[in-house]
């Protein structure tokens, strides 16, 4: 008898795993703190830690965590550049789809919320702004997730940088959904927006080939505080008639707290020391490797 054709079975790609198949400790770790917070709040959910409004907190808490990761995914190309930290690079998919599928948790516990009356839920949708806002960027994301894999990537070819640039719109889109939700205090979207126009501050730079160098990440890190109590100013004067001069010197203040222009100007800014304790180290590397060879060659 002719022997049996063999089905290839196509391997599952695990996230902790490299290329290669083998385990990668790094990628495992950032799995692990990747899922932390979804197990955390689930268990204090289970245990009704979540004060009287424990689904309200818990769908909150899953959109908040997916703007989180949505922004970690793209600090990545800087961080590597910054840090030269190479290795970045293999987790910056797996952190994109986590930003997606704490949106996809986000937005069934909102279904959830409403009895999962879907007529209800798309009928907010269609009449809140800020659900129509989160909407589009949730359908976005799945767009952006769907054509992550390897496979799309060769199917799409040029198109597929074009196709992922939506990230940078989509993530907006996610600020401004969160904004809108937060209502009254605003400082977490507006530490994380100021997070964001730090990042594409970062690309800007880049673009117009200015170097990732001490100097102009210092002077990065001032324009992204600046730009964090200009935007924190610009939404208190549009949505609650707050004058912008008020809310710009409570930044001067620090009797009741720390605005978020100066925790966005502390995260930013500790790239200068990261870059220059980086660029040292390449340095005194070279140095060092350098050395025998001239001490050879004058022998």
């Amino acid at each position: 008898m002719p022997a049996q054709p063999q089905i290839a079975y196509p391997r599952l790609a695990y996230p902790w795993l490299d290329r290669a198949g083998r385990l990668s400790r790094f990628k495992l770790a950032v799995f692990l703190l990747a899922l932390a917070p979804g197990l955390w709040f689930t268990a204090a959910y289970a245990l009704d830690r979540l004060g009287a409004k424990p689904l309200t907190a818990y769908l909150h808490a899953m959109g908040d965590w997916s703007v989180r990761f949505l922004i970690l995914s793209l600090a990545v190309t800087p961080m590597r550049r910054i840090a030269n930290a190479p290795k970045l690079i293999l987790v910056r998919r797996m952190l994109g789809l986590t930003a997606l599928a704490y949106a996809l948790v986000h937005f069934t516990l909102y279904v959830a919320d409403q009895k999962f009356d879907l007529a209800r839920v798309a009928s907010e949708i269609v009449f809140r702004i800020y659900l129509t806002i989160g909407f589009v960027g949730l359908l976005g994301l799945v767009v952006l997730g769907v054509t992550s894999t390897d496979g799309m990537i060769r199917r799409l070819g040029k198109a597929w940088p074009r196709l992922h640039r939506l990230v940078y719109p989509l993530t907006a889109l996610a600020l401004l959904h969160f904004f809108i939700q937060s209502k009254i205090d605003v400082s977490n979207p507006v530490y994380w927006s100021g997070l964001f126009l730090a990042l594409m501050g970062w690309r800007l730079m880049h673009h117009l080939k200015v170097p990732t160098a001490p100097l102009p990440l210092l002077g990065l890190s001032v324009a992204a505080g600046l730009a964090t109590a200009g935007l924190e100013a610009l939404w208190y004067a549009l949505a609650t008639n707050v004058p912008a001069t008020a809310v710009l010197s409570a930044n001067l203040d620090f009797s009741y707290d720390v605005r978020p222009a100066w925790w966005v100007l502390g995260t930013v800014i500790l790239t200068v020391p990261l870059n220059l304790w980086q660029s040292r180290a390449a340095s005194g590397g070279k140095g060092s490797a350098k050395g025998p060879v001239v001490r050879a060659a004058r022998a």
